[in-house]
């Protein structure tokens, strides 16, 4: 039985453009500064192609994520746990997470940070049932009942 080959997917529309400018310049003129704006492209852009595709065959011609590799400032997950544990068990807003951390568990975050979690999370506002609910005390003295009664207080 035949031993099988892994299967690559098709190359993307932007690593045949880089593929043809390769090959443009080794088949067509030889002279990479024409090529380059023969295809409106910077030599910088062509000689960074040239070495990937050297190195790595037609894969190093492929789009690359530019994304950073790691994220050394990032709130620690841990951190993040008790963020999301402090907003769905006990309602805290930012103010008060911030406070609960630092106090209990010595975690220095600012507010803003906190408020980022957790509108990053879609934690930003608390369902309507957990919102806080204003109490209208009916009663004598209070403003709006002499408002709607029409009394006059002196």
């Amino acid at each position: 039985m035949p031993k099988s080959s892994p299967i690559t997917p098709p190359l993307d529309r932007e690593a045949k453009r880089r593929l043809a400018v390769i090959r443009h310049v080794e088949e067509v003129t030889g002279n990479v500064a024409m090529s380059c704006r023969y295809f409106g492209i910077s030599r910088q852009a062509y000689y960074t192609w040239y070495r990937r595709y050297q190195a790595e065959c037609i894969e190093g011609l492929r789009t690359r994520s530019k994304a950073p590799r790691t994220s050394p400032n990032a709130t620690h997950v841990e951190v993040v746990g008790k963020i999301i544990y402090l907003r769905q068990n006990y309602h805290f807003g930012p103010e008060k997470i911030v406070i609960y951390l630092k106090r209990y568990h010595d975690v220095t975050i600012s507010k803003s940070g906190v408020w980022r979690i957790l509108h990053r999370l879609d934690m930003g506002r608390l369902p309507a049932s957990q919102r806080y609910k204003r109490h209208d005390r009916g009663g004598s003295g209070t403003r709006s009942s002499c408002l709607a009664t029409g009394c006059r207080s002196t």
